[in-house]
């Protein structure tokens, strides 16, 4: 918690955060032609942010690629200033929902995220293949399950939301698969996308790093959809609480 105030307590650090939610995926040189600073300047100040995993990088060749890591702001919010709010629209105003926009490319992820879970290696990869335990901590699916290496997530109402399609799988460390939504309904074909599940075990924690490939225009909103869902499998493993959003139903 330290880390991140410290990290947001500087204009220029908010300023690179900014620029990062406006366009995800910048490297050093795109950075330090926005700011009246030096490259060492940027350099320090990405350092800091990075410490507080508000900043993550994607290499590629002799190039970093930076990405805004909005979940652990989100929950330090959770914890320390959600608790003190009265109005539901109070909470709007402060949480962190990164609408990541920017253009489609081949070499870096378009939407990247990492969190630390407390739980066994096991738990996690579990947790990211088993179709029970999808369902459980997905934030708006009514059901899931495996067909193959499918796993086929329905709505409450049973109609199709999405499929999840595994194409490389290195046990318990990586999981590549493609994104093929279908929550427009079946008259309103989505394009596919892909995207990468990574595991780093660190003591009694694992690191989860997701990155998100190809996504098409209009579909940027994916990634709220990737925060409440990691949220929601952090909250699931180390609670075992599920953690749904509520639907309205008819009278």
């Amino acid at each position: 918690m330290d880390s991140i105030f410290k990290a947001l307590a500087d204009p220029a650090r908010r300023q690179l955060l900014d620029s990062l939610r406006a366009r995800p995926g910048q490297s050093l040189q795109d950075l330090t032609e926005q700011f009246d600073m030096s490259r060492f300047g940027v350099m320090k100040h990405l350092g800091v942010l990075e410490e507080a995993r508000l900043v993550v990088t994607h290499k590629k060749g002799r190039f970093k690629y930076h990405y805004i890591n909005a979940l652990p702001l989100q929950e330090a919010t959770d914890r320390w200033i959600g608790p003190l709010l009265e109005q539901p629209a109070a909470r709007a105003v402060i949480d962190l929902k990164t609408q990541l926009e920017g253009p489609r490319k081949m070499t870096k992820p378009d939407f990247m995220m990492q969190t630390y879970i407390n739980c066994t290696q096991d738990a996690l990869w579990h947790a990211l293949t088993d179709p029970d335990a999808n369902a459980a901590y997905n934030f708006v699916a009514g059901s899931c399950e495996r067909d193959g290496n499918k796993l086929v997530f329905r709505m409450p109402d049973k109609n199709l939301m999405l499929v999840l399609t595994e194409t490389k799988l290195t046990p318990k460390t990586r999981i590549e698969s493609t994104f093929e939504p279908h929550w427009a309904g079946p008259d309103v074909p989505l394009e596919a996308s892909r995207f990468v599940y990574m595991i780093d075990p660190q003591g009694d924690n694992c690191l989860l790093t997701v990155e998100h490939y190809d996504i098409p225009a209009g579909q940027e909103g994916v990634a709220d959809g990737w925060h409440r869902t990691l949220a929601g499998l952090k909250t699931w493993l180390e609670t075992g609480r599920a953690v749904k959003f509520s639907h309205s139903e008819e009278a």
